[in-house]
């Protein structure tokens, strides 16, 4: 049902529609949707565990390492961003590499 709800907040249709229906906004629609946002917002924005979740077990959770190789390839690129104002507003993104090379032909940079 969260991956339902995430698709149709994502593309903002009611539920009924997303399993078939004719796409208007039943009540029931709209209940859902106000607990799905209820929800959302009582998320961490950080780690996204609900504090309902920590209280009756304190080790509901526990940490995990993974390397992420896109990730390391952006923080290896962002130490070439200058500092201060020449690195303003400069963000750092993948592109698989066709694209690259289709937008890059012929720029020597």
């Amino acid at each position: 049902m969260r991956a339902e709800l995430e698709l149709c907040e994502t593309y903002r249709i009611p539920h009924s529609h997303f399993l078939g229906g004719d796409g208007r906004w039943s009540e029931l629609d709209r209940a859902k949707a106000l607990a799905w946002q209820a929800r959302q917002r009582s998320l961490c924005p950080d780690c996204r565990t609900r504090e309902a979740e920590w209280q009756d077990d304190r080790h509901a959770y526990v940490t995990d390492t993974v390397r992420c190789p896109g990730c390391e390839l952006i923080a290896q690129e962002r130490d070439r961003v200058p500092e201060g104002r020449a690195g303003y507003g400069i963000k750092v993104t993948l592109l698989p590499r066709r694209t690259y090379e289709h937008l890059h032909r012929g720029d020597d940079t």
